[in-house]
């Protein structure tokens, strides 16, 4: 389930829901400023960054809903006042989610969405499974491809999932930017896969299932059909080792997530550095 469907249902059972947004943050805060969250008689949607302070805020918003009270706004120092060690300091707002509220909030995290990052996992074997169950939970756009319907039909409901006779042209139809888990039963295919990816220049993450031998086999291959030494250093073949060598499906699938999602925070990173000097050449230019 999205971010948006989930803010979605939240709001249709929560008539009377309050907006918790971080106004203005100073010194060090779980959170930014302009995140928030929403509170209801008894659910919530969202965070603002957990311990001492969401429970507080948690708190008025319950005591605006029981009585009636349109607005309030709250000044908290997160330090040992209320139990915790950030030493920052934390405006909130609170006010109900009127219909102009909801449509505008409806509006951010469904653009939130869209600008998640796409993971393609390839393969819905014992790993994959575990893989998509762990990647379905982060902020991410999953989706799984495989050959095998019947594969597909054992992921867990609510995860994108897609049968492709010719998996390898998903990659080339792949919005830029996104990443690439290759799991499937079968060998060539996974190389078939592997060498699309690598052409992908914009790709964060390329992984492979396997191991040294069968890292070994696919450059062998991957050479003879002319593919680069260089893209070759971009695949991470075997995917979540770490140098455990934990070969149970959910153990590789944990480390595997942990490690995509260090890929794309790095050339997300890169990007944001990339763009800095032009913007910083903009201000000085006028």
């Amino acid at each position: 389930m999205t971010r948006s469907s989930e803010l979605t249902a939240f709001l249709a059972s929560n008539a009377d829901a309050i907006v918790c947004e971080l106004t203005s943050v100073r010194g060090s805060s779980p959170r930014e400023q302009g995140t928030f969250m929403l509170v209801g008689r008894s659910a919530l949607f969202g965070t603002i960054g957990g311990g001492a302070l969401e429970y507080m805020v948690i708190e008025h918003a319950r005591r605006l809903i029981a009585s009636g009270q349109a607005e309030a706004a709250m000044d908290v120092p997160l330090g040992p006042e209320i139990g915790q060690c950030c030493g920052g300091r934390v405006g909130v707002s609170l006010a109900y989610a009127d219909g102009a509220r909801r449509a505008e909030l409806a509006a951010l995290v469904a653009a939130e969405d869209a600008a998640l990052p796409h993971v393609y996992v390839f393969g819905a074997g014992h790993v994959g499974r575990a893989l998509a169950q762990i990647l379905s939970i982060l902020p991410l756009q999953l989706e799984v491809i495989d050959t095998r319907r019947e594969e597909l039909e054992l992921l867990p409901e609510g995860i994108a999932a897609r049968v492709v006779p010719m998996p390898e042209a998903v990659v080339r139809a792949a919005p830029v930017g996104s990443s690439y888990v290759i799991l499937t039963h079968d060998h060539a295919l996974d190389f078939l896969i592997a060498q699309e990816a690598l052409a992908r220049l914009d790709a964060p993450y390329v992984g492979m299932v396997g191991s040294q031998t069968k890292r070994a086999k696919f450059a062998n291959w991957f050479s003879g059909e002319g593919g680069d030494a260089k893209a070759l250093t971009r695949l991470v073949l075997p995917i979540g080792q770490h140098g455990l060598g934990d070969k149970r499906p959910a153990v590789i699938a944990a480390l595997a997530a942990a490690e995509i999602m260090v890929h794309i925070g790095q050339r997300e990173a890169e990007i944001a550095r990339a763009r800095a000097p032009k913007a910083l050449g903009v201000v000085i230019g006028r």
